[in-house]
């Protein structure tokens, strides 16, 4: 018993001491940034009007047609909404994290494992980018409209489950951005490949599942599973059925499925760290 007191507390003070970490990297990195506000306000303008080009080409495709896959306008920008805004906090927190095969192959990791603060935390707060809030905010307002356009009956377990689904589609993804970044120790040139899940995942899931095939909507429910991200509580919420015949349930799974796979990422950027063997310069 005491043991195992002492490894929970062992626990709690790595994890205070990786998050005073990233506080004070990113609290420099902002900074920095407020230095020239003309420009972060001209760059946080410039991301959220490039990532605005994705809605409007799926309203330009709504113009064509009245349904997508049997979804609406309204349904699909509330899946839009949702993967956007929970993608954009994880991008915003942690989006740093796909450098980490630049710092690997020139051996600047070096630096960060020298210095008396969780690498994890360093690498997560490496160049923290304020002007990605402009896709935060474009997320938000698509999500937000969708609402005003949707008639959905408001329930207790609804109204729970729809700040629950954006702060579980946070953890998945930043479980996917750490996860990827161990892959590169091993690859170490694979920021295209952590890409393709990360960004790649979020434009996947901007459709509804009834568009895609039923393999693929199988692994990213099963094996990599940015389905609890929005499909499935989206499922839920606007009363449509499940992908793969699905129980109801599974609407309410997303945040223990984000635990695990923050704990899988834990594990997996462990592995990877102890894989590092330095470039030898």
């Amino acid at each position: 018993m005491a043991e195992d007191t002492r490894a929970a507390e062992d626990t709690v003070g790595r994890v205070r001491e990786g998050v005073r970490a990233y506080r004070l990297v990113a609290g420099m990195w902002l900074r920095s940034t407020m230095a020239y506000r003309a420009s972060f306000a001209m760059t946080a303008f410039g991301n959220f009007a490039a990532t605005s080009f994705d809605f409007v080409a799926i309203m330009l495709m709504f113009s064509r047609v009245g349904k997508l896959g049997g979804w609406t306008l309204p349904e699909v920008a509330f899946l839009y909404g949702l993967s956007g805004l929970s993608f954009g906090l994880a991008d915003l927190a942690i989006g740093s994290m796909d450098r980490l095969g630049r710092r690997v192959r020139d051996g600047t990791l070096d630096t960060l494992l020298v210095r008396p603060a969780p690498v994890l935390a360093q690498v997560a707060a490496d160049k923290f980018a304020l002007r990605r809030l402009g896709r935060v905010t474009q997320g938000a307002l698509v999500l937000g409209w969708s609402l005003s356009r949707l008639d959905v009956d408001w329930t207790a377990p609804k109204l729970l489950l729809l700040p629950l689904t954006v702060v579980s589609g946070f953890g998945i993804f930043c479980a996917v951005f750490v996860a990827g970044a161990a892959f590169q120790f091993v690859a170490q040139d694979a920021s295209e490949v952590q890409n393709a899940f990360t960004y790649g995942g979020t434009t996947l899931l901007q459709y509804p599942p009834t568009v895609f095939g039923r393999e693929l909507v199988r692994g990213v429910t099963f094996v990599l599973p940015l389905a609890f991200v929005n499909w499935l509580p989206a499922c839920y919420l606007l009363g449509r059925p499940y992908p793969l015949r699905l129980p109801e349930w599974v609407a309410f799974a997303p945040l223990p499925v984000a635990v695990g796979c923050c704990a899988l990422a834990g594990l997996a950027w462990r592995a990877g760290l102890r894989t590092y063997r330095s470039t030898g310069s």
